[in-house]
């Protein structure tokens, strides 16, 4: 399990600033240039576990960029190339200070809110008589504003976005024509596959032209949640548990082991075994979303590898 890229420390010509989120590391050069390494971090219930799971990174970040590349053409993002296959480099942007949720179904975070009791998440009315599952009548959107390090995400109305002037009328308008468009692209391309998707968040920035642009990770099974159509319907009508291919398998191992990220609970110890199972589990969802057959990059020494790539694209 040593081999895994769990943080970096890196110093590139022209850098400005470094930014270490949950699960990637942003390096801003100074030529209005980003550098965005995904790690093997594995974050849940907005917590980072102690140890990276084998190419989680690679996943997400090979993913994002396939799925960046298949939407572009309804809505432009901020990638321009992947010199490593843990790296994106894009654009620099003003990130928006919110997250765009979008749900199909009433899954993972809206249907334990659900079944609390509440009938409104984020200014959206939901039914009663709903099953966790249960297909919406039509995709929500469910914002929740973007947290500083640290701090967990919290659900925010599009009315109180713009009460509190988080995002423009005018923006936010934008966003969600966005986030319907692409929700509606990756709901195709799952179904191409064989595959349901349930919900999913998208993240916007701002180019200093002021263009709106994609940002970050998409359709990757760290943003979003996927069930398998076939059977979906049979085991709805059972009452029987989802074959789902997303991070939420990991939420409910930790939830079986008395953790939610609440204080005063303490973080069940994932042995070797375990993390390989959950590397397993990433490969097959990146097999299934992308049909294509995964291929392990070198890890043997997965810094010096990256660093020598970002180098050369930079020196190029």
């Amino acid at each position: 399990m040593s081999n895994t890229l769990t943080e970096t420390s890196f110093q590139f010509p022209q850098q400005k600033s470094v930014y270490k989120g949950k699960v990637r590391e942003v390096y801003e050069l100074d030529n209005d240039k980003v550098v965005m390494i995904a790690t093997d971090r594995l974050s849940a219930f907005d917590v980072v576990m102690p140890k990276g799971i084998p190419y989680k990174g690679q996943i997400l970040n090979q993913i994002a960029t396939k799925m960046m590349n298949d939407t572009k053409d309804i809505v432009p993002n901020w990638l321009e190339a992947t010199p490593d296959p843990n790296v994106a480099v894009g654009q620099m942007c003003e990130t928006f200070k919110v997250e765009m949720v979008i749900r199909g179904y009433l899954a993972g975070h809206a249907a334990r809110e659900y079944k609390a009791g509440k009938r409104e998440l984020c200014g959206v009315a939901l039914a009663e008589g709903l099953k966790e599952n249960d297909k919406l009548p039509q995709p929500i959107i469910t914002p929740a504003t973007k947290a500083e390090q640290g701090d967990h995400d919290e659900d925010i109305s599009r009315e109180d976005i713009l009460k509190r002037n988080i995002v423009s009328a005018e923006d936010y308008e934008q966003l969600e024509k966005y986030t319907y468009a692409l929700f509606q692209r990756g709901s195709e391309i799952a179904a191409s596959r064989g595959l349901i998707l349930v919900d999913t968040k998208y993240e916007f920035g701002k180019t200093k032209e002021g263009k709106i642009v994609l940002i970050d990770e998409i359709h990757t099974p760290d943003s979003s949640r996927y069930f398998y159509a076939e059977g979906y319907e049979e085991r709805q009508e059972k009452g029987e548990k989802q074959k789902q291919l997303s991070k939420e398998f990991v939420r409910q191992w930790l939830i079986e082991n008395n953790f939610q990220g609440l204080k005063g609970q303490t973080l069940p110890e994932m042995s070797d075994e375990y993390i390989t199972s959950v590397s397993d589990r990433y490969i097959e969802l990146y097999e299934n979303i992308t049909g294509e057959k995964f291929v392990k990059a070198d890890i043997s020494n997965i810094k010096e590898r990256i660093e020598n790539n970002i180098l050369d694209y930079i020196s190029n």
